[in-house]
């Protein structure tokens, strides 16, 4: 539809794009990032034509865009500027109705049935029906600016230039607005070619991304490609990590502020160990991946709770019931990372590593009558909970592949401690790997030492492995004697 081939252009002169070339194929949404100063307006400007090409050619429907009137130009194109101030006082309907200017004949330019249901229809698909006889400048910033987007549609244009569109909107509407054009992309073939700054909204909604750098084209593809850590660390010169997102296949973005931690996190930590918990309490948070009652995959938590229940607990929503128990006692459930227990607290084993390399605490309790072989977990007919739950906290910065696989190490040298001390499965009489509540939580400091892998052959996977191993085996000692005496 759009296609800009061997761009320059500038001000006074001073080249701003150069050498630009790229198409924007109907249905589109293309997005146009880079930091302040790329250029990204320039080419905006450039594509309507109020800043001068220098070199290059840019079509529209094949034809130079240069060939249409400046009529014919806004039947196709419809722009949504960076800055809607306005100084007369129109209402918001006649804004709006500005839109069909193009489409007005005879002297008079009278409007049609047509132009007032078109009117109504973009009044509504922004959320501005509600203010349509009030005036442009009663409104704030980001009701103006929904105002100015349903006069761009009003034009029914072909292609929609949109600087910033999202500028001034709140998280509803910016929501609100980009399904929209998503919507008319796909049901009208509506082409959209959007400068963005917010990288994370260019993922969800562009088809593609062009990111500029001085002026120049660094990168045009989807923005799963085009969205590489590296490329943007570079380009933007600042810290950042990508992600995934947790629902859709495309990047997550997030910025990296450079922040004053503990220099002994361990020494910061609030334990306590009662009959009822055991409660850890930290004056900063721990990115953790857990797989808890409370606090399950990936977060981030400031508090941690074994929680000891009788054997007998039964209850339709554990999940509720854990989250009324924590509220009672003043704790914030959402910075909680929690479990459950049937076994005896004061049989708690503490294995601590701090030298130069690690910096590693274990906490484990250990409850047996459910052990389990997981071969055979189908047969099982017991219900009772007996739970090994597994605290690592540590410090370091874990990439989410350090995480994972210092759960596998962690979970490795559990089952290796069940098998040296003979830990059967009362079912099968076969060697038990765990039991059927087990929970573990990894939680990291994410300060000083990287660690990019936690495997068992890498230092800090080593350590895991061991310490928790030996916290382990405590722990099942413990609980074989206490059922001994019972």
């Amino acid at each position: 539809m759009l296609h800009v081939f061997g761009v320059s252009g500038g001000y006074n002169d001073k080249p701003i794009i150069k050498d630009v070339s790229f198409k924007v194929e109907k249905g589109e949404i293309f997005g146009v990032i880079g930091p302040n100063g790329s250029g990204k307006t320039t080419l905006l400007k450039m594509l309507t034509g109020t800043v001068p090409m220098t070199k290059g050619e840019i079509s529209l429907h094949e034809k130079p865009i240069e060939s249409y009137s400046t009529k014919e130009k806004a039947k196709i194109i419809a722009v949504l500027p960076q800055d809607t101030t306005t100084s007369f006082s129109y209402t918001v309907e006649e804004v709006v109705r500005l839109g069909r200017y193009p489409y007005q004949k005879g002297l008079f330019h009278m409007t049609t049935k047509e132009d007032d249901q078109i009117v109504v229809e973009s009044l509504k698909q922004t959320d501005v029906y509600q203010f349509k006889d009030k005036t442009l400048l009663s409104l704030s910033g980001g009701e103006r600016q929904r105002v100015m987007l349903a006069r761009a549609l009003a034009q029914q244009p072909d292609l929609l230039l949109l600087d910033e569109p999202t500028n001034h909107l709140d998280i509803s509407h910016q929501l609100q607005l980009l399904d929209t054009l998503k919507k008319w992309t796909e049901e009208k073939g509506l082409t959209v070619i959007a400068i963005l700054h917010d990288l994370n909204i260019a993922a969800l909604y562009c088809d593609r991304v062009m990111l500029l750098d001085s002026g120049e084209v660094s990168t045009i593809d989807r923005p799963y490609q085009a969205l590489s850590e590296q490329r943007l660390i570079d380009i933007y010169n600042t810290s950042l990590r990508r992600n995934e997102h947790p629902t859709i296949p495309t990047p997550l973005i997030t910025l990296l502020p450079n922040q004053m931690r503990p220099s002994s996190p361990f020494r910061e930590l609030d334990i306590v160990c009662t009959n009822e918990w055991i409660k850890i309490e930290s004056k900063t948070a721990f990115k953790t991946l857990a797989s808890s009652v409370i606090g399950s995959g990936f977060g981030w938590k400031k508090t941690f709770v074994n929680r000891h229940v009788d054997k007998n607990y039964n209850c339709d929503d554990a999940q509720k019931e854990f989250i009324s128990f924590l509220e009672q006692r003043g704790i914030n459930h959402e910075e909680t990372n929690g479990m459950m227990t049937a076994a005896i607290l004061e049989d708690v084993c503490v294995e601590k590593v701090e030298d130069e390399d690690v910096s590693l605490l274990v906490i484990i309790t250990a409850g047996l009558s459910n052990a389990v072989d997981v071969t055979a977990g189908a047969t099982r007919r017991n219900h009772s909970i007996g739970t090994i739950n597994t605290w690592v906290l540590l410090e370091g910065e874990f990439t989410d592949a350090a995480f994972v696989q210092a759960l596998v190490v962690a979970t490795e040298a559990k089952t290796r401690a069940l098998h040296d001390e003979n830990v059967l499965d009362v079912t099968t009489n076969t060697m038990a790997t765990g039991t059927s509540t087990d929970s573990i939580v990894i939680a990291s400091t994410q300060t000083k030492t990287s660690y990019p892998y936690a495997g068992s052959i890498t230092t800090i996977g080593s350590a895991i492995g061991r310490t928790v191993y030996a916290a382990t085996v405590k722990a099942i000692r413990k609980n074989i004697e206490r059922r001994s005496t019972l």
